[in-house]
């Protein structure tokens, strides 16, 4: 697999994320997911916000989760976010969430760049990583 950027985020699972049985609800590691990518292109320099203002977005047109492991309410996670490939409109992450080094799960997505009007559209070359 070619790693094109990466980034480590620590995560505090809140009581609110937890289900009734004490485990991180499912429904939240696609969320934490967002939250890598959003802090990747943060990292890089980037604010979505603004990337937004400027008329693009981006939507998950594919999103995969394979759960390993539960976590629990006031775990501290690490989650590792890989930028895995681009295309011209395109972006795929693969991600890692771990507890003291296990992997608790890990995952896929893609996702698409869009303007206002929910068209696909080229990324912006200022958000492309250079190969």
């Amino acid at each position: 697999m070619t790693i094109l950027d990466e980034h480590m985020l620590e995560i505090r699972v809140r009581f609110f994320e937890v289900d009734s049985m004490g485990f991180l609800h499912h429904s939240r590691f696609l969320q934490y997911f967002e939250l890598g990518r959003t802090e990747l292109l943060r990292a890089r320099g980037h604010c979505y916000a603004d990337i937004e203002r400027q008329g693009y977005c981006f939507a998950v047109t594919q999103a995969q989760v394979k759960y390993r492991a539960p976590a629990h309410y006031d775990d501290l996670l690490q989650l590792t976010t890989r930028l895995t490939r681009q295309t011209e409109v395109r972006f795929e992450h693969t991600y890692e969430l771990r507890r003291d080094g296990q992997l608790l799960a890990e995952g896929q997505t893609t996702i698409a760049c869009l303007n206002r009007q929910g068209k696909v559209v080229q990324i912006p070359e200022t958000l492309r990583v250079k190969s």
